[in-house]
């Protein structure tokens, strides 16, 4: 959740380190500190709030070195404060320690490290391992970490130096990501790759348990019983202008407007186009043997559900099959029930969701084959998982997800189709045809993006609602789910998704003057209905936004605003009818006063419970 950077080489570690650290701002922190280390002195600076006052705090000294770590805190164990920043310290000062994750048995471990003498600074977990490497330490410091490890519970990906070894850093993970980036006379260590793209784009993923040694001119891997292993670099395929703001004020509004291209690299080479058009999944072996599954299940957390939650009606809908869309928070603590034949699909932007990956690994103890869509490559996700199935978003860096979101939906349509030409649902007359309505997504969706300003004043005028309620019928539920959360993420709002037709069974009670109701229509045979929810809300104040189709007049009289979208299939609105609500999140989080980009208390992947 939080950012870890590591630099060693040739040039001063200092600003390498601050620069890496301001392409993980997006993880969410509530703090940031460096530590340096120069002929085996070393430095430590760190400080509660933004990078920049950080950098505002050293911008007066020269810290040398060409060799450190860094680290964005978010608080789990003590509150933000310089003295809870990382990096944290051994009692000889020749230790530091940054980590991401929870360190489950830390008051059992604090408690024997007291009983010993040693005495603590901060309330985190994290000075535990500092204190248990320095204990451990023999003046080998990859022994060390390794025997420390060795007693940590819980989840942790750890960068340490220590002054006695100024040439090497020592990295570990246990469910929590870490990235070695491999340069030429350097090499970084990061928790996330945007952090390394300006040095190198040939990385090496860490593995669960895996230990790395970075030096200068080479990086070794060990497993955590300390023998060497070999391990192939991986060509990133993003360019650093990829993680760059390019022109926007902000990533999320980017990100907003990369989706007609993101919707068209994930289609690509995934359409035949021979004498009639198909679906080409070999990338994941789709095989006729899909055809005995009897269910599907979809497992994911926020987002990532909501996509799993269109994902269920795709699959019911095109190829007639039970689905069971399951929160993983959830799925992991009850006793699911699989069956031999299940299809099991996993969905997480990063691919390091904690409870997404707990899930999956539940799921495969039971005998399930598991089906990954993740944005990243190289991620614990996927390379766990049986089958992967990328988005091909490219790098998205705003917390609140969007292109990710839309990308998700298209390769949920490409397998639903493909599953219900196997089961003989759709007709390869009828797959055609649904092609080429997905081909037209791109192009679709930018017609929207034009059309921005119409939502920008919408949002100027109701920004300050009380409550927002967004509903729908059918898929028009399912992206109700997701615009709400994007509007509370990062406006800050009061906002609940529903179901339409429970209007009268509880919501109705919240409506007012103060309410803005956001009614999706654009599943056009519950139209009346649709219709009929509007006018129970309008009769108790509530202002009411309808998001419909280009050529409906339906509501004209019903609304106080309509934004419209092209037409497409009722099953394919979701891809489209999300988009006008990620711009009205957006344009209420700016009115606002916020910063969309980094919403209080979230961050972009959850790497713990």
């Amino acid at each position: 959740m939080c950012g870890i950077v590591g630099y060693v080489g040739e040039e001063q570690a200092t600003p390498v380190l601050l620069n890496a650290l301001k392409k993980l701002e997006y993880r969410g922190y509530d703090s940031a500190g460096i530590a340096v280390l120069d002929s085996g002195r070393l430095t430590v600076r760190k400080a509660k709030g933004r990078l920049r006052v950080l950098e505002e705090k050293i911008a007066t000294e020269v810290i040398r070195g060409h060799i450190g770590i860094g680290h964005t805190r978010w608080a789990t164990h003590g509150e933000p404060s310089d003295v809870n920043s990382h990096p944290q310290t051994d009692v000889s000062g020749k230790i530091a320690v940054v980590h991401n994750g929870i360190i489950e048995n830390y008051a059992k471990l604090k408690a024997w490290l007291e009983s010993n003498g040693v005495e603590f600074r901060s309330e985190t977990d994290t000075e535990v391992i500092a204190h248990l490497v320095n204990f451990n330490y023999n003046g080998d410091l990859l022994a060390a970490v390794i025997e420390t490890i060795k007693k940590l519970e819980g989840s942790y990906a750890i960068g340490v130096i220590c002054g006695n070894e100024p040439d090497r850093i020592v990295a570990a993970r246990k469910d929590s990501p870490l990235v070695i980036g491999k340069g030429v006379h350097e090499n970084l260590l990061a928790s996330d790759v945007p952090a390394l793209l300006e040095y190198t784009q040939d990385v090496y993923y860490l593995d669960d348990r895996e230990i790395a040694v970075l030096y200068a001119d080479r990086t070794e891997f060990y497993d955590d019983y300390g023998a060497r292993r070999e391990k192939q670099s991986v060509r990133v395929e993003w360019d650093i202008s990829a993680a760059e703001k390019n022109g926007f004020e902000h990533f999320m509004r980017k990100e907003i407007h990369e989706q007609p291209a993101a919707l068209a690299n994930t289609l690509r080479t995934r359409i035949k186009t021979y004498a009639a058009k198909s679906i080409n999944l070999e990338e994941i072996g789709f095989s006729p043997d899909w055809a005995k599954a009897g269910r599907v299940v979809i497992t994911a957390c926020g987002t990532a559900w909501h996509a799993g939650v269109v994902g269920k009606y795709v699959f019911e809908h095109f190829a007639r099959v039970p689905v069971d869309v399951d929160i993983a928070s959830e799925y992991r603590y009850r006793e699911p029930i699989l069956n031999p034949h299940d299809i099991f699909i996993i969905i997480s932007q990063s691919g390091e969701t904690a409870d997404t990956l707990a899930a999956m690994r539940m799921a495969k103890t039971a005998g399930a084959k598991i089906l990954a869509i993740t944005n990243v490559v190289g991620s614990t996700l996927a390379r766990e998982a049986d089958l992967v199935m990328y988005t091909r978003a490219g790098p998205e860096i705003a917390v609140a997800s969007t292109k990710a979101f839309t990308t998700q939906l298209v390769c949920l349509y490409l397998l639903a189709f493909q599953f219900g030409l196997l089961r003989g649902t759709i007709s390869p007359e009828r797959l055609e045809t649904l092609i080429r309505e997905l081909e037209s997504l791109p192009d679709k969706a930018r017609e929207i993006l034009r059309e921005e300003s119409g939502i920008q004043r919408f949002a100027a005028r109701q920004f300050n609602k009380d409550k927002v309620f967004f509903m729908g019928r059918l898929f028009d539920y399912a992206i109700s789910l997701e615009s709400a959360l994007k509007l509370k993420e990062i406006s800050y709002a009061h906002s609940e998704a529903f179901a339409a037709g429970e209007l009268k069974h509880g919501p109705i009670a919240l409506v007012d003057k103060g309410t803005l109701v956001v009614a999706l229509c654009t599943q056009s045979a519950l139209f009346d209905k649709m219709e009929s929810n509007i006018k129970q809300v309008k009769a108790r104040g509530a202002s009411v936004l309808v998001l419909t189709y280009r050529d409906e007049e339906r509501f004209n009289g019903s609304a106080d605003a309509i934004f419209r979208i092209p037409r497409v299939p009722d099953e394919l609105t979701p891809v489209l009818s999300v988009i006008p609500c990620q711009l009205f999140a957006y344009y209420c989080a700016i009115q606002r006063g916020h910063d969309p980009d980094k919403p209080r208390n979230l961050a972009k992947s959850v790497t713990v419970e």
